[in-house]
């Protein structure tokens, strides 16, 4: 069976960054029913399905599906002086974390999250606004605050790789 690897055409959904989760769930459970290998489907098209849900589950992935990248880097430019400040930024929390401990972990993942939130609100207003030559640099800032949630601690985050 030959299958596109659009994941929105694969879950029946539109081509567009604005879609909740719970849409994203149901359309994942219509498009899955009628192909598990558990029902006389194929292995590839389930795997297939399932890499879809995962990409359309995680804003961050679901833009670089919009752009065309098929996830792969996003291609944008950091604007000048952004690495230097992410690192100053790492070297503060270290210092933090050895200072306070959880208490100042716990602060800097409230933090990382409200970034996160913000960087997911810009990418989602130059969708709506036609500003698709500006994503790509908003999704490499994100992708930094996104490691460094990571590095905080993994089990805080729901979303997938970057």
């Amino acid at each position: 069976m030959s299958r596109s690897s659009d994941p929105f055409e694969l879950l029946g959904l539109p081509r567009t960054f604005e879609l909740d989760s719970e849409r994203v769930r149901r359309a994942y459970l219509r498009a899955v029913a009628g192909i598990h290998p558990d029902a006389g489907g194929e292995d590839e098209a389930a795997s297939a399905i399932n890499e879809a849900r995962e990409t359309l589950a995680d804003p961050m992935r679901r833009a670089r599906a919009l752009l065309g990248d098929g996830g792969a880097g996003t291609g944008g430019a950091l604007p000048p002086g952004f690495l230097a400040e992410m690192l100053e930024l790492r070297e503060r929390i270290d210092e933090d974390l050895r200072a306070e401990g959880e208490g100042a972990r716990a602060r800097w993942r409230a933090w990382a999250r409200q970034r996160e939130d913000e960087h997911e609100a810009r990418v989602a207003a130059m969708f709506r606004a036609g500003e698709q030559g500006a994503v790509p640099g908003e999704l490499n800032r994100w992708r930094y605050v996104r490691r460094l949630m990571d590095q905080l601690d993994p089990a805080t985050r729901a979303g997938g790789p970057d």
